[in-house]
């Protein structure tokens, strides 16, 4: 369980002020995004840790809670030596020096190379790394090569150029670092599409009228009210071609994915997204059918804790609707909130999950 937090954590309160059901809650629950946020101190043992210790939990009673490991120590408990609470900060630290570092390079760093730079061993700092972000250290450079490139490929310049750019040892190593991420050739991406054919079908399903697209590699949209105007909008250059029997297996499963959500097959995508994107995408499809999260639930199951908005944008930037469900993610207090295609479609899918789960 995820809990969302309800008092800046940052700011220099007093411990009082913590609410005890939220905190205990938390602490209970062993919530591992809220690690660094406060620590909860034992009297009986007279140490204190943050949330997700995997220690044995103490009575309710025996427990108080502090927003920083400095008025923990103040009141006079010592650290725990399992969990380590005071490495939470130097962790988070670590990933952001990462970051940075992955970001300013220009030749890509080994995950080696990394962790000697922010005094890690290199299995722990994976571990690490992929915990706050959601990627590993090598797929987040790989995403942020080809959002680069993607965003150099919509400006004037030509392709090459925008390899280069993106900082891209050369053409071969683009192609192949960013298959199945751009979904087409750069020059097709660059050319609303020149070169690919983008196979359609509009069919009726249980929540009305639904469009499907798809590429050679996978479905590149799916969609209701839609019909091949807004892929000519989308891609005016792509060869647009109705119908046919290659889309017959993709419209079955898509159906099937709509009406028998249990049944759901495995289908090919042709998706691209930001790397934060790809995290918060890659999350939802993990999301049991029948089952809903939050969008603090998601922003935290990919390490991001705070960008609850940012979650709640990738959600909107999904073109692929039922297949990568963003109809799980509702709000905290239980309110469906937004979707795309009306609430009336997202409460049948919910609905029809339940059922089936």
């Amino acid at each position: 369980m995820m809990l969302e937090m309800q008092v800046e954590p940052d700011k220099a309160i007093d411990c009082r002020q913590i609410d005890r059901d939220w905190a205990f809650a938390a602490f209970d629950a062993r919530d591992r995004s809220l690690d660094g946020q406060f620590v909860g101190a034992v009297k009986t043992t007279g140490i204190y840790c943050k949330p997700s210790c995997p220690a044995r939990r103490p009575l309710r009673e025996n427990v108080e809670f502090f927003w920083t490991a400095e008025q923990a120590r103040s009141a006079g408990y010592r650290a725990c030596m399992r969990c380590k609470p005071d490495e939470v900060g130097r962790d988070r630290a670590a990933v952001a020096t990462a970051l940075k570092l992955i970001e300013e390079s220009e030749d890509g760093l080994s995950l080696e190379d990394l962790a000697a730079a922010v005094d890690y061993a290199p299995h722990h700092f994976h571990r690490l790394f992929k915990r706050d972000t959601g990627l590993t250290p090598a797929a987040y450079a790989r995403s942020l090569r080809a959002r680069r490139a993607t965003a150099a490929l919509d400006g004037n310049g030509s392709v090459t150029e925008a390899i280069y750019e993106a900082g891209y040892s050369g053409p071969s190593r683009f192609y192949a670092n960013t298959k199945g991420h751009l979904g087409m050739t750069p020059s097709a991406w660059k050319n609303g599409g020149a070169g690919v054919t983008i196979r359609w079908a509009v069919v009726d399903t249980m929540l009305g009228k639904m469009l499907l697209a798809a590429t050679e590699k996978g479905i590149c949209r799916l969609s209701f009210d839609e019909d091949e105007r807004e892929l000519i909008r989308r891609f005016p250059n792509a060869e647009i071609v109705a119908g046919g029997a290659a889309l017959e297996t993709l419209v079955k499963g898509a159906i099937d994915a709509i009406e028998r959500p249990a049944q759901m097959p495995d289908l090919p995508l042709d998706i691209a997204g930001t790397a934060f994107q790809q995290a918060i995408w890659n999350e939802l499809r993990r999301i049991p059918a029948g089952e809903t999260r939050t969008y603090a639930d998601i922003a935290a199951a990919v390490g991001k804790p705070k960008a609850v908005r940012a979650a709640g944008s990738a959600n909107g930037a999904n073109n692929v609707a039922v297949l990568i469900p963003c109809h799980r993610v509702i709000r905290t207090d239980g309110s469906l909130g937004g979707y795309a295609y009306g609430l009336d479609r997202k409460e049948k899918l919910l609905n029809a999950e339940r059922k089936s789960a």
